[in-house]
């Protein structure tokens, strides 16, 4: 069995726990919180809810800690801290500081004789060992990841925060004519308005002035203003009854050539019912990995590029070769 520990226990962590109970060779054995423990109740029966100061102490029963925090402050923080105590896996995803979140994880990782596993998830994680798979295999050609249809938890939660909205949710979609041209091998260049569209469902306070939300929505730098975006105002009970679920994939999409004429276009695509949910699912099968490698005496910083496909899976090689090769 492989003894798991869960730091953080918001949408992802609670999605970590749901892979766990799905996999027979995977033991949950702690959730650890900034929180008061005393006030986290938690899905699995008879497994502890712990400080993070158990944690600090570097003694805890662990094989794995798969820490489920944000990218944005949490995880530059958490996950080289832990690395120097714990194997460790991450989903952090703000792709532009990978190399200097690696660099960090790789050093306290190494120091510790520890395995450390960054940016598990499907974007990063699965979307890149697709694009990896298709340059490799067609080096003559050019990839598109698009997005959707659904929910952006970034993106609902700056709508959430202009005055006078009460709850938000932001879908991302894909605009079907840029999908079209790139599944018919064309190869546009396509700018960031021609590939997706926003569209987002807003609850507002009563009186609350619905131009200038929606004024401030469609303006809002970095989030909406290089979008064609839709503004739909709709009632609380709405809200829960249509958009209480966190559905969300997408496609990654390559084309390329064998030779001069001769095309071929390559596609993985996810429709997920939960994000948080997949991508915890995605962390544990990583997470089993991890295991096997340091076992094997293997340490430092890994990607999704480094870790063979036999290590994310609880069948035997033999079984492998048998039933999926």
């Amino acid at each position: 069995m492989v003894k798991i520990g869960i730091l953080g226990y918001g949408n992802l962590g609670k999605g970590v726990e749901a892979a766990i109970k799905k996999n027979a060779d995977m033991e949950l054995v702690a959730v650890y919180t900034r929180r008061d423990p005393a006030t986290l109740t938690i899905n699995t029966e008879g497994v502890p809810v712990k400080s993070t100061a158990d944690l600090d102490t570097g003694k805890e029963a662990l094989d794995v800690l798969i820490i489920c925090g944000g990218s944005a402050t949490d995880l530059p923080e958490m996950t080289p801290k832990y690395a120097a105590m714990y194997n460790v896996i991450d989903s952090f995803d703000t792709h532009a500081k990978v190399p200097v979140h690696f660099a960090n994880v790789d050093k306290a990782s190494k120091e510790a004789g520890k395995i450390g596993i960054i940016s598990c998830g499907w974007d990063p994680g699965m979307f890149s060992i697709s694009r990896v798979y298709a340059h490799a295999v067609l080096p003559d050609g050019k990839d598109y990841t698009f997005w959707g249809k659904g929910v952006s938890q970034g993106h609902s939660d700056a709508v959430r925060r202009i005055d006078g909205v009460l709850d938000a949710r932001q879908y991302t979609v894909p605009v079907p004519e840029a999908l079209d041209r790139v599944r018919n091998g064309e190869d546009p260049e396509l700018t960031t308005r021609e590939k997706h569209t926003r569209e987002c469902f807003v609850v507002a306070e009563e009186g609350a002035d619905l131009a200038r939300i929606e004024n401030e929505i469609k303006t809002m730098p970095n989030y909406f203003s290089d979008y064609d975006t839709t503004v739909h105002f709709i009632t609380m009970d709405e809200m829960k009854a249509n958009h209480s679920g966190l559905p969300h994939g997408g496609s990654v999409i390559y084309s390329g050539e064998s030779s001069d004429g001769t095309k071929h276009v390559i596609e993985y695509s996810l429709k997920l019912d939960s994000n948080p949910e997949f991508t915890g699912s995605v962390l544990v099968a990583y997470a089993r990995a991890a295991a096997r490698l340091n076992a094997e005496g293997a340490c430092g910083a890994k990607t999704v590029f480094d870790i063979a496909p036999a290590y994310l899976s609880a069948q035997s090689g033999d079984e492998l070769r048998a039933h999926l090769l």
